[in-house]
């Protein structure tokens, strides 16, 4: 008897930055986020597709075990942890905490 190998869910892809988008369809976090706040400011000026592009070629896509994290999300969390000099427990903690890390410039 041959045991049947379970099959993942797909995990999101990660979605352009430049992906058209809709008046009206925006999700609720979306919407509360200050337009002058320093990481939406920095997320702006951040060539995203690229990075990610990048990241997903050098660490690739498994097929087995845990869904991966959207690039963005390791990228932006590595950018956090650098720029406030956290180490990596604390990075958790502020960005879990918070919608805007309050490391001190």
């Amino acid at each position: 008897m041959t045991k049947q190998r379970k099959k993942r869910a797909l995990a999101p892809d990660y979605v352009s930055t430049k992906q058209l988008t809709f008046e009206g369809f925006e999700t609720p976090f979306a919407k509360s986020l200050n337009p002058k706040n320093r990481w939406v400011v920095l997320a702006k000026l951040i060539p995203w597709d690229e990075i990610c592009n990048l990241y997903r070629k050098h660490v690739g896509i498994s097929t087995t075990g845990r869904p991966p994290i959207n690039p963005r999300i390791v990228i932006g969390s590595v950018i956090i942890k650098h720029i406030c000099n956290l180490d990596d427990r604390e990075t958790v903690e502020q960005i879990a905490e918070k919608i805007y890390s309050t490391c001190s410039d």
